[in-house]
């Protein structure tokens, strides 16, 4: 895809999904339910669009099979940081792969490097906490355990408060699974009057490792749009993953986008 260098798309309508207080009391909700029903594990986002196996595929043939981090990357030490980690769920399917594919060169093993699932809403990672400790990879669980921290990538420092001084280069992978969506329905601005999905990139980007790539799954923006919002700089894009589409009014699109990007340096 050639550089994108049109101005940044138009601003989304502030919402109530941009805000803390939504989504605390979501996950409060799911710990309730959770609580009363234990195989009730909370939404799965952009279930519908089967995105949690399409990405799972991608990122097997990407970084098994092409080897788009380095030849020294591989399913056994890729990490692997979730922005707006939700219920955790991708990170616990990322871990356990996919049971009924027995074919590892087709991507669908478990992956066995350190993961960390973060979250603004304290709520959200209690949630995951719980689901963590329900499926046995929750803390104390040594190597296989999946990390959970309360962290907000809009206004924490990264190095103290995620990195901690084990991945100091960085993640392989960043996911965000409609973080910046959310983030973009905020009415918030920062001090220099923008709303602060405009900072969000630069927030993100110390996050990823040289060489490694940034992941972002969006149903209110569109793959051109992503590719707007964060190619450039130190970005470079990488491939989109094609869901099935659909048209409307003459015009062809998908309901949602799946965009991968790298970061310029060592592979």
């Amino acid at each position: 895809m050639a550089t994108n260098s049109s101005p940044k798309p138009t601003h989304l309508e502030p919402s109530p999904l941009g805000t803390k207080e939504y989504w605390d009391n979501l996950y409060t909700a799911e710990i309730t339910n959770h609580s009363l029903d234990p195989s009730d594990e909370g939404t799965i986002w952009f279930d519908d669009s089967a995105a949690e196996d399409k990405i799972l595929a991608f990122l097997g043939e990407k970084i098994v099979n092409e080897g788009i981090l380095g030849g020294w990357v591989t399913r056994e030490n890729c990490t692997f940081l979730d922005l707006g980690t939700g219920n955790g769920h991708f990170l616990f399917r990322l871990r356990e792969g996919d049971d009924e594919v027995v074919d590892e060169e087709e991507g669908q093993g478990g992956w066995g490097g350190r993961m960390l699932g973060v979250d603004y809403s304290k709520k959200s990672v209690e949630f995951a906490r719980r689901i963590a400790g329900d499926k046995g990879v929750g803390i104390g669980s040594g190597e296989m355990e999946v990390e959970f921290k309360w962290w907000d990538v809009m206004s924490q420092d990264p190095v103290a408060a995620v990195l901690e001084g084990r991945n100091e280069r960085g993640w392989d992978v960043v996911l965000d699974k409609g973080t910046f969506d959310a983030i973009s329905l905020s009415e918030e601005k920062d001090a220099n009057g923008r709303r602060i999905c405009e900072g969000y990139k630069e927030r993100v980007v110390p996050l990823i490792r040289e060489g490694g790539i940034l992941f972002v799954t969006s149903c209110n923006w569109t793959e051109e749009e992503l590719v707007t919002w964060f190619q450039g700089g130190e970005l470079e894009y990488v491939d989109t993953i094609k869901y099935k589409s659909f048209s409307f009014g003459g015009r062809k699109g998908q309901t949602i986008s799946s965009v991968c990007f790298r970061k310029h340096g060592l592979r």
